[in-house]
């Protein structure tokens, strides 16, 4: 187990970490996601090592190793750069850090074809890294980390470089890798969809610190305050503000929103409503649906989905919907807004309700 203690971290005199704490077990798949400086690789430093924590510790299994260096611990790491030996095989390259430690050749070889049974590259262990597929060089790199048997493996946005189709390969992939395995795995990234494809844990991050901890779609479906919810967006989170009055939620240009019954006890008063950009739709269905006017900004059509952007009295709105939607700059349309999907936060950001179970 890897716990956390009330970690922080200073440079030059700013925070890059504050006040951290967690605890990930074993055999568990913990995503930490966050924007770009948000924290994620200074976390991954501390966690391995590289970098010792200002304030605060760091324990695994029972011991305090705050001041261990990397080499002393059962770390392995693999970046977004992933890195092979190009004048080795692919078999060389798992290898590499077992012959480092002196491991016997029998037992070198057994865990090099288990781990490239693993990650599929048995057919592949004769050839070099440049022959093979940007996937196949990143499973490589993988396997190596895998080899070692390390108790932690942290993976920083290992599938970053790598095009379209190869990333959604190894994404669907990862989980089956990682379930074999009894070690830590932390995978960072800064894309909402993956975290949720992977599953497991998550932990988002902001400006060097967690704003919400645990299993990954209890986060996406009940973020803890404006700024998680932010986080776990990706197109940008719909908000707009809101005063409850009676039963409804009261918006701008006379947009009456009913009041939810898991929010019905809070007291009226000014709030911020979000709500993903695929439940802002087209189409209305039950009394819950509120059809809402906009004026169209722009629209990005990917092929099988359209990203509309609206305004709506002055607030920008992103509404996701299957297929080709050919609306034009300055277009008014109708839109709904169901209010069983949204989330509603108080004047603090913090979530109005105390627990939402929110179907995605």
């Amino acid at each position: 187990m890897l716990e956390l203690r009330n970690v922080t971290k200073t440079v030059a005199g700013a925070e890059h970490i504050r006040n951290v704490s967690l605890t990930l077990r074993h055999a568990s798949l913990n995503v930490l996601l966050g924007p770009t400086l948000s924290g994620k690789t200074s976390l991954m430093r501390l966690m391995a090592g590289l970098d010792r924590p200002t304030g605060g510790s760091i324990w695994f299994d029972g011991k305090d190793v705050t001041g261990v260096p990397v080499q002393k611990r059962g770390v392995a790491m693999v970046y977004q750069q992933f890195i092979n030996y190009p004048a080795m095989t692919v078999y060389e390259n798992i290898a590499s850090p077992l012959r480092v430690a002196g491991t016997g050749k029998a037992e070198i070889d057994d865990s090099v074809r288990r781990a490239a049974a693993l990650l599929r590259l048995t057919p592949y262990l004769d050839r070099t890294p440049l022959s093979l597929s940007g996937g196949q060089q990143q499973r490589t790199a993988l396997a190596r980390a895998i080899v070692k048997n390390a108790g932690l493996v942290l993976l920083d946005e290992p599938l970053a470089n790598l095009d379209y189709k190869l990333r959604e390969e190894l994404r669907t992939e990862l989980p089956r890798i990682f379930a074999e395995t009894g070690a830590i795995f932390v995978y960072a990234t800064t894309e909402p969809h993956e975290a949720l494809l992977l599953g497991g844990n998550t932990a988002t991050l902001s400006e060097g610190t967690v704003t919400q901890f645990g299993p990954t779609i209890d986060v996406f479906r009940n973020p803890r305050d404006l700024v998680t919810a932010r986080t776990f967006s990706d197109p940008p989170l719909n908000t707009v503000a809101a005063r409850r009055k009676g039963a409804d939620f009261l918006l701008d240009a006379g947009v009456k929103l009913p009041v939810p019954a898991e929010y019905s006890g809070i007291p009226d008063a000014a709030y911020t409503i979000g709500f993903q950009p695929h439940h802002l739709v087209l189409e209305g269905r039950g009394p819950a649906a509120v059809p809402v006017t906009a004026r169209v900004l722009v629209t990005e059509i990917t092929g099988s989905e359209s990203y509309v952007h609206l305004d709506f009295a002055g607030v920008r709105w992103v509404m996701l919907t299957h297929g080709i939607k050919d609306f034009q700059p300055d277009e008014t349309i109708e839109v709904f807004i169901d209010s069983r999907h949204i989330m509603v936060f108080d004047e603090h950001g913090r979530s109005a309700a105390p627990r939402v179970d929110r179907a995605a």
